[in-house]
């Protein structure tokens, strides 16, 4: 029996496409490897090219993995894949390239290269797909929580942003492909299923019906064994008071949302080519907050974004002292080749962006700690995940990690928990 390993980096879209493979080469009878300190015969490494870290990280786990064993086969799949098969290619410790659409069919590159013993780079122009592509049900997960892919590609064209050339044009999934892998996966006994994709604001956008995200919402909130509905990182704009109303009745929902703002600050969001100004994403957050009281937003930030200058980074500090996020993911903005933002003037110097970077994620840790002093004595639900030494730990219903002591088995046990002791970023609670 040949033995498989997989090294994921980037997004919950990345996950989600590791795990559907992973299920494909064990029905082909392949043993999956998950323990780092053994060796496999096949490493497939799923990579990401969001910034200029994640090409480095996902270069540097191609060529590690040899080390383990000089003798397995080398896979690169994935975004910094398909946009950078050049640069792959010249990797002697790699042996196939493969793109995001080859994802669906690897075990058949894998199996032709053991034939062969030929280093080959397959991959379709993702710009001119206009299907979405199915791994069919996936029920390979976490123990607690699945990822549920239903939309890829991206239209937005971001001037900092590859990704719509290494995702193509916008494509949904069929709806009643993701209800038949959620309910496969609810009789499996998954309670939370997480809605992703590379933009999930345009889901349905393809359809020519007008079935749009919150119908999907709805209708996989009528699945049985189904507790928890997570949403991954959406479009500001996606949020409206009619879909306020319409999710808002849909008691699976958690009341976290990943709002990616990338910048408080209008001219910054011109240059960035973001589709909202300051002042209609804060009319967003105070619709969310209207309708959910103990809403939890989260945000991702770049800063040192060509032409910022101190003026505008202090517009967007001042931005995000105002709307008070529970957590922001701070980015240091680094260039992408192919992207408009490449070429603009007033690069910003790294230093600058360090100091930068570092002013923000005080900020954003200070928002965590005080949040996370507001449920001192409150009783909240948990679904608890795994344990870690004496301690289960799990999520909240809007996402505050939660510690708890316990004699019986908590895992993927919904339970009424009274926050007790108050940490920057967890609470450790004890059981109702």
């Amino acid at each position: 029996m040949k033995t498989v390993a997989f090294i994921t980096l980037g997004c919950k879209v990345n996950q989600y496409e590791t795990n559907a493979m992973a299920q494909k080469f064990i029905e082909n009878g392949y043993e999956l490897i998950e323990d780092d300190t053994k060796s496999a015969d096949i490493y497939i490494i799923n990579t990401c090219t969001v910034t200029n870290m994640s090409d480095r990280k996902s270069r540097q786990m191609l060529r590690r993995v040899k080390e383990k064993n000089k003798n397995a086969i080398v896979v690169a799949v994935g975004c910094y894949a398909q946009v950078a098969k050049d640069e792959l290619e010249k990797i002697p410790e790699i042996d196939l390239v493969l793109g995001n659409n080859e994802k669906a069919d690897i075990i058949k590159y894998v199996n032709n290269f053991i034939l062969k013993n030929k280093k080959e780079l397959k991959m379709e122009d993702v710009m001119q797909t206009k299907e979405f592509v199915e791994f069919g049900d996936t029920t390979f997960t976490e123990k607690t929580r699945a990822v549920i892919k239903v939309q890829d590609g991206c239209d937005r064209f971001c001037s900092y942003c590859i990704i719509p050339y290494a995702r193509g044009r916008v494509r949904s999934r069929k709806p009643e492909n993701v209800i038949s892998e959620i309910t496969k996966i609810a009789k499996n006994g998954i309670k939370e299923v997480v809605i992703t994709g590379i933009h999930i604001a345009s889901y349905g956008k393809d359809f020519k019906n007008n079935y749009r995200l919150i119908d999907l919402l709805e209708d996989i909130n009528k699945i049985n064994g189904i507790e928890r509905i997570r949403l991954g990182s959406i479009e500001p704009l996606l949020i409206d008071r009619e879909f306020m109303e319409r999710i808002s009745k849909l008691e699976k929902i958690c009341h976290h949302f990943h709002l990616s703002l990338q910048s408080g600050c209008d001219e910054t969001l011109k240059r960035m080519n973001r589709r909202y100004s300051t002042e209609e994403f804060t009319k967003i957050v105070n619709l969310l907050r209207e309708y959910y009281k103990d809403v939890v937003l989260t945000t991702d930030i770049i800063v040192g974004f060509p032409g910022e200058t101190e003026e505008e980074f202090n517009k967007t500090y001042e931005f995000l002292e105002k709307i008070k996020f529970y957590k922001m993911h701070i980015f240091k903005y680094s260039v992408r080749k192919g992207t408009k933002a490449a070429s603009m003037p007033n690069q910003i110097n790294g230093n600058i962006k360090e100091e930068r970077s570092k002013k923000l994620i005080e900020l954003s840790n200070k928002n965590e700690l005080y949040y996370n002093n507001s449920y001192k004595n409150k009783e909240v639900e948990v679904l608890f995940e795994e344990k870690k030494g004496e301690y289960y730990h799990g999520h909240t219903k809007n996402y505050i990690l939660t510690y708890c002591m316990s004699e019986s088995n908590l895992e993927n046990k919904i339970k009424k928990v009274v926050c007790k002791d108050i940490f920057d970023d967890h609470i450790v609670g004890e059981l109702v």
